[in-house]
């Protein structure tokens, strides 16, 4: 289940990626970044929800490895941070005084922040199973 939710947004996140990539003078190219854009904003809140929800995995890692809370919250604070970037670049993609350029910076500099995001969480969920719940340590 988890690994499905990973290479779904992994999915988004790479749709998005070829969206900004592909040539801008195509008149397809934004709605082409909005709809990559919105595809990935729904991805990423079902990671929320399988992540921060009662049965979600940080409460499953929090039960048996209450020494990476401050890890957990770290990830939980980088959702709202997440959220907020990918609200804004909705609301810009199709002002027309936005240009390419800008655009794309935005929006690599978001995959940035979920690359970071996704690598510290995988980095969590490892610590967690290699010492706490299946590990020999």
């Amino acid at each position: 289940m988890v690994r499905r939710r990973r290479a779904a947004l992994l999915g988004e996140i790479h749709s998005l990626e070829q969206a900004i990539a592909a040539p801008a003078r195509d008149p397809g190219w934004r709605p082409r970044v909005r709809t990559s854009l919105g595809g990935l904003r729904c991805a990423f809140a079902e990671h929320m929800v399988s992540t921060e929800g009662p049965d979600g995995l940080y409460a499953e890692l929090l039960d048996h490895a209450p020494r990476l809370a401050r890890g957990v919250h770290v990830l939980i604070r980088e959702h709202a941070a997440v959220i907020d970037t990918m609200a804004a670049l909705q609301r810009r993609v199709d002002l027309p005084e936005i240009g390419v350029t800008e655009l794309r910076t935005w929006v690599t500099d978001l995959l940035r922040e979920l690359s970071r995001h996704r690598q510290r969480g995988a980095d969590l969920v490892y610590e967690a199973y290699q010492t706490d719940i299946g590990g020999e340590t």
